[in-house]
C-alpha cells in the first residue's frame, strides 16, 4: 500500500506521544473490509492523564481513530473515514458480545486536517462546542466524528503537539516553539528526531508538494538542532563512560572488587558527580568511606 511521507510522519509522530498511554496500531485493518485506518488507539485501563499533551491528551481519553490529512479532506475522504469508524465500532460491539454499546464506550474519529476550507466545514454541517477549543468541529453527535482544523487552533501551549502536524506558517511557528523549549524537555528530543527524519525525506524529493520556504527553513533548523544535540549527548556520554572506567579502576586497585551496590551507584552518577568522586576517593581509606559518599549523593 503506497504511503506518502506526511502519512508516515503523522503516524510515527502520534505513536511517539500515545504509545506510553495505551495500544497504538498503525495501518489498523478494518475488520471485514479491505480498508486500513491510519492510526487506532486504545488507552491503557490504568493509564494516568497526560496533561502535558494538552488538547491531544484530551482527545485520547477513550479508544479512537486518527485520520491525518495534509491537504483539505475531500467529501469522499471524510465519508470513507466515517465508514472506517462504523466498521470499527461494529467490531467492538461484537467483541463485547453486546447488541448495543454505551455511547461513551464507542470509539471516536478524529480527522486531523492540516488545512481546511469553509465549503468543507459548511457541507459537513459541523458545530463548535463551547467546552472545546476553537478549530475543533464536531459532526452530528450520532457520527462520533470531529474535524480538527489545525490551521485554526489557537497558538497556545495546549495545541503545540497538534500544530506541529500543520502546514505552512502554522507548522513553521510550531517548530520554532519546539526549538525554543529547554534542551532537557522530555519531549523535545524525540520530536526533533522525527522532524529531522522528515527533513531528510524532503531533501530526497519525496514531498513534491512541499513548496513553503519558511516551513522548509524551520525544518532545517530542527534538523541542525537535533544533529548538534545528538552529537553533544554522544560526546558527553563518551566522556562519562571514560571517567567512570578510570574511577572504577582506581577504586578496584585501592580496595579490590567493589560491592555490586557500589558499582550500580557509580554507574548512575553524572559527569559532574564523577569529577567530585575522583577527588574524594583520594581520601578514602576503606570501602565504607566510598559507600557513605555514594549515599550522600542520593540525598
Amino acid at each position: 500500500m503506497a504511503q506518502n511521507s506526511f502519512d508516515q510522519l503523522s503516524k510515527q509522530y502520534l505513536e511517539e506521544f500515545l504509545a506510553p498511554l495505551g495500544t497504538v496500531q498503525r495501518q489498523y485493518e478494518i475488520p471485514g473490509e479491505a480498508k486500513f485506518a491510519d492510526l487506532w488507539f486504545v488507552p491503557n485501563s490504568d493509564a494516568l492523564p497526560a496533561p502535558d499533551l494538552g488538547l491531544l491528551g484530551r482527545m485520547v481519553g477513550k479508544p479512537c481513530l486518527f485520520e491525518p490529512y495534509r491537504n483539505v479532506p475531500t467529501r469522499t475522504e471524510v465519508r470513507v473515514s466515517i465508514m472506517k469508524l462504523v466498521w470499527v465500532q461494529e467490531d467492538e460491539r461484537r467483541k463485547a458480545q453486546q447488541d448495543e454499546l454505551a455511547e461513551d464506550a464507542l470509539p471516536q474519529l478524529w480527522i486531523l486536517a492540516a488545512t481546511t476550507s469553509r465549503p468543507l466545514l459548511e457541507e459537513a454541517e459541523v458545530k463548535a462546542k463551547s467546552d472545546w477549543m476553537p478549530g475543533v468541529y464536531f459532526l452530528a453527535g450520532i457520527l462520533k466524528t470531529a474535524i480538527v482544523a489545525i490551521d485554526q487552533l489557537p497558538e497556545v501551549e495546549e495545541t503545540l503537539w497538534l500544530r506541529v502536524l500543520g502546514r505552512g506558517a502554522t507548522q513553521e511557528r510550531a517548530i520554532r516553539e519546539v526549538l525554543a523549549l529547554p534542551i532537557d524537555h522530555p519531549r523535545r528530543g524525540n520530536v526533533l528526531r522525527l522532524l529531522a527524519s522528515w527533513k531528510v525525506r524532503i531533501d530526497l524529493g519525496e514531498l513534491v508538494d512541499f513548496a513553503e520556504r519558511e516551513e522548509i527553513m524551520a525544518l532545517s533548523e530542527a534538523f541542525l538542532a537535533w544533529e548538534a544535540e545528538t552529537q553533544t549527548r554522544s560526546q558527553a556520554e563518551g566522556a562519562r563512560h571514560q571517567a567512570r572506567s578510570l574511577i572504577l579502576l582506581q577504586l578496584e586497585q585501592k580496595f579490590g572488587a567493589l560491592p555490586d551496590e557500589a558499582n550500580a551507584q557509580i554507574s548512575a552518577l553524572n559527569l559532574d558527580q564523577l569529577g567530585r568522586l575522583a577527588i574524594a576517593l583520594l581520601n578514602f581509606t576503606v570501602v565504607s568511606d566510598l559507600m557513605t559518599w555514594l549515599h550522600e549523593q542520593q540525598n
